[in-house]
């Protein structure tokens, strides 16, 4: 029987902020929507979704290349505009963390899951202010344990956070599912860890990839429900 659900936090349980990207981008001349953003985000992160990217780069820098791929797939051509931009951004993520809009299925899912008696826990490559974040929005009540990967020094997909994990939370792999929205960091980091991983893919855009999917969390629970990963 499913005992834990691990989530990861960005992409999952929260996004980027498209309202304030926009508004930055607009002081420094760019113009571009909250809208054109958040739809050129799901086919910018499949696209940096490849093992040889994931291998090669850190979440940091990771992070460089999705806001410049979401631009360029927005049509926004690179610049020193969109850099002293992102700049800005970076500056107010560090301090604040720019994930911050929580779609409106998150809580009703959370609540729903624990009402199952399922343990929930964030495991997430983060910037060392995940906590605080968390409880900013309003979902620390909602969760048993959140584990920000610069806490820790080791980040998805090293199987090292998983196992960290399933030692804060004392949580057994064989009944534990990991939720993520990337491939390469989350379903490989978790199945290394000899954890089940299922991949959040809003837009529909990993068909036939090689683990369970999901486009929202909604439908998790609903899988859940059904005994899919009893």
């Amino acid at each position: 029987m499913l005992e834990t659900v691990f989530l990861d936090a960005g992409g999952v349980l929260m996004f980027p902020n498209w309202t304030r990207i926009a508004e930055a981008l607009a002081r420094h001349g760019v113009s571009v929507t909250p809208e054109a953003l958040a739809a050129a985000e799901p086919l910018a992160k499949r696209d940096l979704d490849v093992t040889k990217t994931i291998q090669v780069t850190n979440d940091v820098s990771r992070g460089w290349l999705y806001f410049n791929s979401i631009l360029t797939t927005a049509g926004i051509p690179l610049s020193a505009d969109t850099q002293a931009a992102l700049d800005d951004l970076q500056i107010y993520h560090r301090a604040h963390n720019l994930w911050e809009l929580v779609p409106p299925d998150v809580l009703p899912a959370l609540t729903t899951l624990r009402a199952h008696g399922l343990a929930l826990t964030i495991v997430s490559n983060a910037n060392g202010t995940l906590c605080a974040h968390v409880a900013r929005l309003g979902l620390a009540a909602h969760l048993d344990c959140v584990l920000d990967s610069c806490d820790l020094g080791v980040e998805k997909p090293d199987p090292r956070l998983f196992e960290a994990a399933l030692e804060r939370s004392r949580a057994r792999r064989e009944t534990t599912i990991h939720v993520g929205d990337l491939y390469e960091v989350d379903v490989v980091g978790a199945r290394n860890a000899g954890i089940r991983g299922v991949l959040l893919d809003q837009a529909g855009l990993y068909e036939g990839i090689d683990c369970p999917r999901v486009r929202s969390l909604t439908e998790l629970v609903g899988q859940i429900e059904d005994g899919i990963f009893d």
